[in-house]
């Protein structure tokens, strides 16, 4: 995230001596960055070495299982049939995870964990992760500090961030997950050239939760830490706790921003999707559909007009309230229109929306810029006829 944030204690001037209390000696530096030393970046301060690796265990193979590479077929996935896995480790919030639509630039899934990770720690150093919380609250823990989140909450976690969660809610959790193998940043034409938001963008620095309260562990003992690199997890055991920071300071961190604090941008004829932007990558857009008020102009079509995805693939995830545009769609559903082929509004949609003043919906919408492809999973909640839904 491109503003800078603090926590804790640091000394006056990096990469200089920093010491403990009592002379016990010097807390270790710790530089966190990205893309080399070109990208976002923090400095840490560790009571102990960051780099004590005991053990190393097994490692696990969690590339998703292809069922079709190649599709021309719009989707509809029922989201809501992805239970809760049940296994000897029925913790296991890592488990949780169902792949569904990948290609090599992302990962897209659902979970419903049974509960949050609590036993070991978790690192994806492959991508950054985007959580959407559709169901249930919690906090995320990680070692630059906590996020409490809930309902609509987006969780922004750079590749590399060691990290626990834990749900503090009766409901069934449910969370849309992204994994980007480029970092995922705020729309570039919502900032000046200082990295500072724009007065017409739909979100501000205020909207954004950043970590407030730092957790500094001093243990030494066996703490295991799974890390997904290169499509497997590997586990390895820690000497030191990995939550033993008691300063930060820089660009990069986890922080949280909710999809009801975006406010829609409107006009007098209908809206075409990038106004409806929340993060970029190198290779696909997030953007959220929020309640807002219809176009104004006098024979205006509130519904959205036919068009063809040419060199995107468009996935859209449905969280709440009514999806004027679509026939037969409830919260936890996917649709998937692949690029080739054109798309639009349901039959009937159209008239239904003229002379419609406003909309209530919350959706989620990933573009990529390359094929998605299915996985097994998916397929397995595939409606199978959704291709057929425009035919009168």
């Amino acid at each position: 995230m491109p503003f800078y944030h603090s926590l804790g204690q640091i000394p006056a001037k990096r990469h200089t001596q920093f010491a403990m209390p009592n002379k016990a000696g010097l807390y270790y530096e710790q530089l966190f960055g990205t893309i080399g030393f070109d990208g976002m970046s923090s400095l840490l301060y560790h009571i102990h070495r960051p780099t004590m690796v005991r053990e190393v265990l097994e490692s696990v193979d969690v590339t998703p299982k292809l069922a079709v590479a190649k599709n021309m077929l719009a989707r509809k996935l029922i989201g809501f049939k992805v239970e809760p896995i049940i296994t000897t480790a029925p913790d296991d919030f890592l488990e949780s995870r169902v792949p569904l639509l990948v290609n090599n630039d992302l990962i897209i899934g659902l979970a419903a964990p049974r509960r949050g990770l609590t036993t070991y720690f978790y690192k994806n150093a492959d991508a950054d992760e985007l959580l959407f919380v559709h169901r249930g609250s919690g906090r995320l823990r990680t070692l630059f500090g906590s996020l409490d989140f809930g309902y609509g909450d987006y969780l922004v976690i750079p590749r590399g961030m060691i990290y626990q969660i834990e749900f503090e809610t009766s409901e069934q959790p449910r969370l849309l997950y992204v994994e980007s193998h480029s970092p995922i940043y705020t729309p570039k034409r919502y900032r000046n050239h200082f990295g500072q938001m724009l007065e017409h963008a739909p979100f501000c620095e205020r909207d954004i939760r950043r970590p407030q309260s730092l957790e500094t562990h001093d243990e030494i003992g066996d703490f295991l830490i799974k890390i997904k690199k290169q499509g497997a997890l590997h586990s390895l055991v820690y000497a030191s706790h990995p939550f033993d920071v008691v300063g930060w300071d820089g660009y990069n961190y986890p922080y949280a921003f909710n999809i009801q604090n975006f406010e829609p941008i409107t006009g007098r004829v209908h809206q075409p999707p990038p106004v409806h932007q929340t993060f970029q990558t190198d290779t696909f857009v997030v953007c959220s559909f929020v309640p807002r008020l219809f176009d104004y102009h006098p024979k205006a079509i509130p519904a959205p007009y036919n068009h063809s995805n040419i060199d995107s693939d468009e996935m859209i995830y449905y969280v709440d309230g009514d999806f004027m545009s679509r026939n037969d769609i409830a919260p936890g559903h996917i649709t998937l229109h692949p690029g080739g082929i054109p798309h639009g509004p349901a039959p009937g949609a159209m008239e239904r929306s003229i002379g419609k003043k406003e909309t209530v919906e919350y959706a989620v919408m990933v573009d990529t810029f390359r094929p998605l492809m299915i996985t097994e999973q998916a397929l397995a909640i595939d409606d199978g006829t959704y291709y057929k839904s425009w035919l009168e």
